[in-house]
Order: C-alpha cells, then structure tokens, then sequence
C-alpha cells in the first residue's frame, strides 16, 4: 500500500510539474478539465446522486466555458460567493449536519458544493495567471498546514477535534498546522513573487498572520466538510481513481475554499 501511495504521489507531481512549468495553457486546461470533471463526479457520489457523470459533464462544461471564454483573474464574483458559501452554509453543517441524502436540501447543497469546487479550479488558473511560484505559493500555506497538522498530531495530539467527523484529527494537530505555516510563511517573505511576500509588504506582519490564520481555518474547514460527506455516505474515499491516496477530491478538499479566499487577498492588494 505504502508503495502504491508513494508511487502515485510521484506521478502526481510529476504531471503537477510538467504542467505548471510546460508554460501551455492548453496542456494546462487538458488536464486542469480532466481533473475537474473527477472532482465533480466523486462530489455528485457523494451527494447521493443516481447519474453522477450526468452531473460532472454538465459542471465541466460550465468549467470549459469560463475557462476558455471568461477571465479566471477577473472571476471577482465567483471568487466572493465561494467565500460566503463557506461562511454561510458549508462551515456551519459541521455543527448543524448534513440534510439527507434523498432531501431536496441534499441536492441544493450537492449543487453549492459543486461552485466551491468550480471556485477552486477558477482560482488555480487565476494565480497561475500571475506566476507558477505565486501558485505554489498558495497551495504550500495549504500543503504545510496538512503536513504540519499530522505530525504535531501524532506527537501531540489528546483533545479532539470534530470527533464525530474526523476521530483522527486534534486540536494540537491544527495548531501545529497553523505554526507550521506562520513558520513558513515568515520565511518565504524574503522570496520574491510569493503569496507571503506580497501581503507582508501591503498589510505587514499583523496582516500576515490574519491572513495566514484565515487561510489554515478554510483548509481545515475544507478537510473536514468533505469527511462529514464521505461518513454521510458511507465512503472511506471519494473514489479509488488515484491509488493509495483515494479521489480527487480527497487531495484538494483543503484546497477547494482556502484558494478562492487566497485568490480575493490577491484582488484586495491590486
């Protein structure tokens, strides 16, 4: 397993890698498409959908569209409703619960869940649009905040975090998730064409660590939504489309709202 897990993650940066830096914006959108068309059939299965792939292909079509046809740096609009549908409904079902599966609820929601991953993919195209470091960048605070939780979590983890959704995760994990990141943070500012660098030098060191902060709780969010749908469900994956490692939707879910809000930080310092 282990092997499977490692192997896939190397071919997965390897893709990552190559397109980012192939600078094509066409090899970009083939596999940016692909990927997204995942995300949207696993999010429908989970959702309870009879015809997910009905589903994924008319989401995918609306992505190819705004993709090819609209101007993702400018998607202003997608970007801040993305935002208040975490605020507003998405963050708080891990309180309240999910509606079920057969509820109308459960397909609006489905159909909700299915703009924060649209915002997602918009976002990844935005910052591309700046640079490939200032993507990276973004997606890092994301990636160090998981990393930094797991380990500060094995080592120190006692008082838990949602129980109920995700048994593994705590409290001091997060918090050495959010360490982690100001860590990081506070070093690439010395970087040029990063994230970091950028909001140090407009909002300074408190405005670092605000928006460091913001980003860690959407990531966190964004993790433990999609466990509280895959528990609903009765998944351990979102699928087994990527070996060792589950679905699409399993390696971005921390990514679906932390990016639209890294993306109107980005807007908010123009």
């Amino acid at each position: 397993m282990l092997k499977t897990r490692v192997a896939t993650a190397v071919v997965l940066l390897a893709v990552l890698l190559a397109v980012l830096f192939s600078h094509s914006f066409a090899f970009f959108a083939l596999v940016a498409v692909a990927f997204f068309a995942a995300a949207a059939w696993e999010g429908f299965r989970l959702f309870g959908s009879r015809h997910p792939a009905f589903g994924a292909a008319i989401w995918t079509a609306a992505f190819v569209y705004l993709l090819f046809k609209g101007n993702p740096s400018g998607a202003t609009l997608i970007f801040g409703l993305c935002a208040a549908i975490w605020a507003v409904r998405l963050a708080p079902s891990l309180a309240i619960g999910l509606p079920r599966l057969e509820s109308i609820g459960n397909r609006l929601l489905g159909g909700i869940y299915c703009i924060a991953i649209l915002g997602c993919f918009l976002s990844i195209a935005a910052l591309l649009a700046h640079s490939v470091t200032y993507l990276l960048s973004v997606m890092a605070i994301v990636w160090v905040a998981d990393i930094g939780a797991y380990f500060a979590g094995k080592a120190f983890g006692k008082h838990k975090l949602a129980p109920s959704i995700s048994p593994g995760k705590s409290w001091e994990g997060a918090f050495g998730g959010w360490l982690a990141v100001l860590i990081v943070a506070a070093a690439a500012t010395a970087m040029r064409d990063t994230f970091a660098s950028r909001v140090q030098t407009t909002w300074g060191w408190s405005g670092l660590l605000a928006v460091m902060t913001l980003l860690v709780v959407a990531s966190v969010v964004g993790d433990l939504f999609e466990s509280q749908l895959k528990r609903r469900a009765g998944m351990k994956d979102s699928s087994n489309l990527l070996p060792g490692h589950g679905g699409v939707l399993d390696r971005i879910d921390a990514l679906i709202p932390a990016l639209p809000l890294a993306v109107l930080f980005d807007l908010a310092m123009k």
